[in-house]
């Protein structure tokens, strides 16, 4: 039986499911919106940078259905270089991520009905409201509630609530209620792929033709951190395998001051943090041997351009969050293990009995240690590295 639908085939619902895939299922299939040859449509995605990147697989989708449409997306400020030269977006709207009553109103008259469409990515008052404002039509998620009953009203479609997907599953349901083919990988910033990036790229002058592996050692959150003794470890291992270690970060001053604690006295670093715009980091991370990195956007990116990654996760559920690898992610990662292997991602965990526990850290804060990642130890790091150098897979590939 096809699940119901509100309004003009709208409320897509379902019971939540912790296996994934990735092809369209039947029963979701939903017709297309009739739109004009030439549609202009806005996606909404006000979240941080791992969301608006998950976020580029449903641009694509779009793109793909829609080639001569007009797509722009809505992010905040300091998310958009994420979408830096992306091929599918032909302009990126962007607004403070605290914008006052002023600056909300303006933008908002600014959009108003100027799409044929408009996709929300998220199910909160302020995303809904801009794809209420700007669409003619408008697609985006509901939650429970009072205000989840207004909000389906409001919307010619909407998907309700379904815990336990991965992030990109949880978007790609926006596409089966758009009624257009999924797109299930992400899109890197300024298209790079490796071929590209490989052949046209300009090298790093410190490294040269040298091959190198990056790390990026620095998540937003602490609590999301692998010790500075594990990283230098790390390094010194690559290092003893012939390989030159860039360390990567972004420019905020904290990131920086850490990143000086855990490589200041090491040789033969070549520091690249809050030099890279995120193309250039794309083309960086295409390139490299190696990626080793933590439960960040960065992580993503680099599995998403088909390096060989090694993502050291702890408290977050990879069910939810684990990389999508540049081929697809299937079968779906499992919810805690020593190492996993997905195509070009290796996932490292230290599998305590609370793992995952889906919570910021040991003391429920970002600021809080985790204990799962404190007591990963660095031979286990290296066990992922080493299978992940002694690989002969082609990247994104099985």
């Amino acid at each position: 039986m096809s699940p119901p639908y509100d309004r003009t085939n709208g409320d897509l619902t379902g019971s939540p499911s912790s296996s994934v895939s990735f092809t369209t299922p039947e029963s979701k299939t939903m017709k297309p919106f009739d739109l004009p040859p030439r549609p202009r449509i806005l996606v909404v995605a006000l979240r941080r940078l791992g969301d608006v990147l998950f976020a580029t697989s449903l641009i694509a989708s779009l793109r793909r259905a829609f080639r001569q449409a007009v797509i722009d997306v809505l992010v905040f400020e300091d998310t958009a270089g994420i979408l830096a030269g992306n091929p599918d977006i032909d302009h990126v709207v962007t607004m403070p991520s605290r914008p006052g009553v002023w600056q909300g109103l303006v933008l908002g008259l600014r959009l108003a009905k100027r799409y044929h469409l408009a996709v929300s990515t998220q199910s909160g008052d302020r995303p809904t409201m801009f794809a209420l404002i700007a669409g003619r039509r408008h697609v985006g998620r509901i939650d429970g509630g009072g205000r989840g009953v207004l909000r389906r009203l409001a919307l010619s479609r909407s998907i309700a609530p379904q815990p336990g997907l991965h992030r990109l599953e949880d978007m790609l349901r926006l596409a089966d209620a758009l009624g257009i083919p999924r797109v299930a990988h992400l899109v890197c910033p300024g298209g790079v792929s490796l071929t590209d990036s490989a052949s046209t790229a300009t090298p790093d002058p410190d490294v040269g033709q040298q091959p190198y592996a990056v790390i990026h050692a620095a998540p937003m959150f602490q609590y999301k951190r692998w010790t500075k003794d594990g990283w230098r470890q790390l390094a010194a291992h690559l290092r003893a395998r012939g390989l030159k270690v860039v360390a990567t970060g972004g420019p905020a001053a904290a990131e920086r001051a850490y990143l000086d604690a855990v490589w200041g006295t090491l040789p033969d670093v070549v520091r690249r943090d809050g030099q890279l715009s995120w193309p250039g980091l794309a083309a960086v991370l295409a390139r490299a041997r190696l990626f080793v990195g933590p439960d960040t956007s960065v992580t993503h990116l680099a599995a998403a351009t088909g390096c060989p990654t090694v993502a050291l996760f702890g408290p977050t559920d990879p069910r939810l969050w684990g990389p999508v690898p540049a081929g697809g992610l299937a079968p779906m990662w499992e919810a805690a293990e020593t190492i996993q292997r997905r195509k070009n991602v290796w996932l490292v965990q230290h599998p305590l009995p609370c793992l995952p526990c889906q919570e910021e850290g040991c003391e429920r804060h970002i600021g809080s240690f985790s204990r799962c990642l404190d007591e990963l130890q660095p031979a286990q790091v290296l066990r992922a590295v080493e299978a992940a150098l002694a690989s002969e897979v082609g990247r994104g590939s099985d």
